[in-house]
């Protein structure tokens, strides 16, 4: 499949290129347990190849799809912060094995959201600037939604420049 074939059949399945549920929030700014679910689709190219991301918002966790050039699933991992001291914990559910490309993504966004994240990743595994910056790319999105609060510091960086 050309990539294209692959860009109309993702502007075929999107209701607009940033779909999102509108849904209400709770007093702590979290969605509550019993609403529905956020789901945000976007494509960039980066590096002489395209990018699409796919963002399933939970009340309590995040499931998280970045697939390269492809619509491929990829390699699936679990990441959730553990007791005790809050250390993140990764496993990887479907193929591929916990030192994989995405494995290290999937830890470091719990750290970031500090929510329960699922991590779908086909990005090749021999790409480690593609890795990085597909998930700056991703962290970006997260923080422009919401999923990631900014921390005190960050505020006053972002205006110095």
């Amino acid at each position: 499949m050309s990539s294209e074939e692959l860009r109309t059949s993702f502007s075929d399945l999107a209701v607009s290129p940033h779909t999102q549920m509108d849904i209400q929030t709770g007093s702590s700014g979290d969605p509550p347990a019993d609403e529905g679910v956020q789901v945000t689709c976007f494509t960039e190219d980066l590096h002489d190849v395209t990018l699409h991301f796919q963002i399933i918002r939970f009340s309590k966790q995040i499931y998280a799809w970045v697939g390269c050039n492809t619509a491929k699933f990829g390699h699936l991992y679990a990441a959730a912060t553990t007791r005790p001291g809050n250390a993140v914990s990764v496993t990887s559910v479907l193929g591929g094995t916990s030192d994989n490309t995405g494995s290290s993504m999937a830890r470091r966004l719990v750290l970031k959201t500090g929510l329960n994240i699922v991590l779908a990743c086909n990005i090749p595994k021999d790409s480690p600037m593609l890795e990085a910056a597909a998930e700056r790319k991703l962290v970006e999105k997260l923080r422009g939604l919401g999923y990631i609060k900014p921390r005190a510091g960050d505020a006053n960086t972002s205006t110095a420049h």
